[in-house]
């Protein structure tokens, strides 16, 4: 009984260091990327991102939402499978040559 709970103990310390490392890397990513967009308007001589949330931090989120939101644009005459797989072959064409 003792082994279970010592595994068990392990199995959920081991899935919550994970969690935490994703979420962890998932802020900095965030961080990043209003870091980047900062540093490109002040090369632009420009105000960066300050509109979504305090010092624009949540505007990779709001730009995340925005992309998830959009409505996808099929062509009415195109077949559609091939309109939606084409991205998907080229991508893995590019990344095998």
């Amino acid at each position: 009984m003792r082994h279970i709970i010592i595994n068990f103990y392990h199995t959920f310390t081991f899935a919550v260091m994970y969690a935490v490392t994703i979420i962890l890397l998932i802020m900095a990513i965030a961080f990043f990327t209003v870091l980047e967009r900062k540093v490109l308007a002040a090369i632009q001589r420009r105000r960066g991102p300050n509109m979504v949330g305090y010092w624009g931090l949540l505007q990779a989120f709001a730009d995340g939402i925005k992309l998830l939101a959009k409505e996808p644009l099929i062509v009415s005459g195109a077949n559609y499978y091939i309109f939606l797989l084409a991205p998907v072959f080229l991508l893995a064409m590019s990344l095998t040559l």
